[in-house]
């Protein structure tokens, strides 16, 4: 009996390991096709270099001509890693958002903190209004991201309510874009023309506006959250089966989940104060992420990191091969992108409901 109890042991172990293997591999393949995306972003644009090019200016910029050197340095790599970043945050919050919640469709676009930051954005763009008084300079990305902390704490009290249900925070959510989108409707009819095309185009969502200041205020965001949900990961993943079972095991589930949802409150309104509303990549990217490494944390986050980076990166050379000469706005491919995958969350979840 003692060796058949080691020996199943053993195959549960072996077992454990060759998962964990498969699971390092797709997340090391998916890195390396980032790599790849992030190259042919830079190559790609009025003036088009091949990945060669691309390559030698990276590792050797002291070899390439000024212009070459001057446009990936200074013009497109800053756009490039604003897509990574960007996307990457998104992600994690996306994913977040759906684990302390129990719900597969939530994420920063369909809970409403990206309408709340628009609207935010829009205060300062069309009437010039602070929320913060004190940094008027940048009172379009503080506005922007005060309403979505707004939005996030609003969206965290209402799922401490009793009885309040996943099914209604969804609701909820919905109503808080509505309601968002609504009062940024308002102010774009009194606007100016001038800060209506300010706001429709931040609306839309846009990477070509990027700085290395950006860049770094989203990365250093980034890495700072991480290793707390690493901290968290076996919490986190507990937190899928339950808040009963969750507290079982010696779980504080109120406190994770306000922890949670001011991180990623903060995740998801620092880039979309930059770059503008970029919809469905926290709702794409985990569900990606979640299909090929499945739910342990500890694999699922750096997944998630890198399928939401991955992402917005390729949707950033869509946008500059769809129309020749043109950059659409990403913003609205991200949206052609997402809806078509939100229809078939909607249907798989009625199924089996059913």
């Amino acid at each position: 009996m003692a060796s058949l109890a080691g020996t199943t042991e053993v195959a549960g172990r072996d077992q454990y390991r060759a998962l964990a293997f498969r699971r390092i591999a797709i997340l090391a393949l998916l890195t390396i096709a980032l790599a790849l995306s992030i190259a042919t972003d830079m190559a790609l644009g009025p003036a088009a270099y091949s990945l060669s090019q691309v390559i030698s200016a990276l590792f050797d910029p002291a070899a390439a001509g000024d212009q070459l050197r001057v446009v990936i340095w200074d013009i497109r790599m800053p756009i490039a890693l604003m897509a990574v970043t960007v996307g990457a945050s998104l992600s994690v919050a996306g994913a977040q958002m759906q684990t302390i919640l129990g719900n597969p469709l939530a994420s920063p676009f369909t809970l409403g903190i990206s309408a709340a930051a628009s609207f935010g954005a829009a205060l300062a763009l069309v009437s010039g209004v602070a929320i913060f008084p004190g940094a008027v300079q940048y009172m379009v990305p503080i506005n922007a991201f005060i309403m979505a902390m707004v939005a996030a704490l609003f969206i965290h009290g209402a799922s401490n309510l009793r009885g309040v249900t996943v099914e209604t925070i969804v609701l909820l959510g919905i109503a808080l874009v509505f309601t968002f989108n609504a009062a940024l409707s308002l102010l774009e009819y009194l606007a100016s023309e001038q800060a209506l095309a300010a706001v429709v185009f931040w609306t839309m969502g846009s990477l070509t506006k990027a700085t290395w200041d950006k860049v770094t205020i989203t990365a250093i965001i980034l890495v700072l959250t991480l290793p707390l949900f690493m901290r968290n990961a076996w919490a986190l993943t507990a937190l899928r089966l339950g808040d009963e079972k969750a507290a079982s095991m010696g779980i504080n589930v109120r406190g994770l989940r306000l922890q949670t949802i001011l991180t990623v409150s903060l995740l998801a309104a620092i880039p979309v104060s930059f770059v503008g509303t970029i919809g469905f990549v926290g709702l794409v990217g985990p569900h990606i992420a979640r299909m090929l490494v499945g739910e342990d944390q500890r694999f699922f986050l750096p997944g998630s990191v890198i399928c939401g980076a991955l992402l917005l990166s390729a949707t950033s050379v869509v946008s500059k091969v769809l129309i020749p000469g043109a950059i659409l706005p990403i913003g609205v491919i991200t949206a052609l992108v997402g809806v078509p995958f939100f229809f078939v969350l909607i249907f798989s979840n009625r199924r089996r409901a059913w």
